[in-house]
Formats: structure tokens, sequence, C-alpha cells
């Protein structure tokens, strides 16, 4: 497990156990790969120390990857609030399963693509703040694709106009 900052970038892998390379590249670009794992996290990003999510301003992330998952996998963008605690997941590919599992409580359409939007719950799961209980914000993608644009900001108001309150934006 490693996190630090590379090029003006945050970056993250986390594993609970296996093998896993992660190799950080200029411009928050990486590569990873990944065997016999439990669970595993690979990402580069900002961290914003605590600022409320509508302070901001307009977060939107253009990417393109090269995704061949083999087994269960997301593609997303990915990060947590305080106050409330919230784990959040903006979902546009999948591997062998389609997270998160439930029913979805509404649709919205943003950057030219239909997204289900979910709210789950986590009892006493590792959290950004040691073993906690949050809620996880969802919005998956109903088709996939490996590269596009995320209006970030528009999948937060979303979730804000159906009850689904962010705190302050940690990563």
């Amino acid at each position: 497990n490693a996190s630090g900052t590379y090029d003006g970038f945050y970056y993250e892998l986390w594993k609970d156990y296996g093998n896993t390379t992660m190799i950080v590249d200029t411009g928050g670009r990486f590569s990873c790969q990944w065997s016999n794992i439990g669970n595993a996290l690979f990402r580069t990003g900002k961290k914003y120390n605590n600022v409320p999510w509508n302070q901001v301003g307009n977060v939107v992330i253009t990417y393109s990857a090269n995704y061949n998952p083999n087994g269960n996998s997301y593609l997303c963008v990915y990060g947590w609030t305080r106050n409330p605690l919230v784990e959040f997941y903006i979902v546009d590919s999948w591997g062998s399963w389609r997270p998160p599992g439930a029913s979805p409580i509404g649709t919205v359409t943003i950057d030219g693509g239909t997204y289900e939007i979910y709210r789950t719950e986590r009892i006493n799961q590792p959290s950004i703040d040691g073993t906690a209980t949050f809620y996880q914000y969802w919005s998956v993608r109903t088709s996939k694709r490996t590269s596009g644009t995320i209006s970030v900001t528009e999948h937060f108001k979303a979730w804000a106009s159906r009850g689904l309150n962010l705190g302050n934006l940690d990563q």
C-alpha cells in the first residue's frame, strides 16, 4: 500500500491482499496490474482538504483508458467526503459484475449518457476515518465506455437533488 503526490496529483494504491503493481506517470496518468486479490484500489486525483463540494468549482474529468478487466472491477471516478462521511462512485465501465447490486433511486443524463443513481450503506467497514458506518453514493452508466468526459459536479448536483447530501471533499 502506498500514497503520495506526483506531478501535482495525489496517487494511491491500496489492497487487502494479493499481487499489485502501479506505475504513476505525468498528468495524472497511471498503469496498473493485479492478480489473486481480494480488493484493490488504484487511483490518481486531487486532494481537497475538506472544502465543501459546492465550493470547489466545476470539476470535469476527461479520460481515456485501456481497460480489460478479468473478473470484478470498476472504471470510475471515486472519492470521499466528510461531514457526512460518504464514499462515492461515478462508474463508466465494469468487469463481470455491474455495481452496486441495489435498486436505483432514479436516473440522470449527463455527458450524453444515462446513469442510474444508487445509495448503499456500509456498516463497520474500512473508511478514510478508520472503521465506520457510512453511505455510498453511485452513478452507474447504463452502457459501458472507456473514454470521454465526466462532469463530476453535475453528478454531485443530481445526488443532492435526491437528498443524497455530500459533505466536505477529501479526495
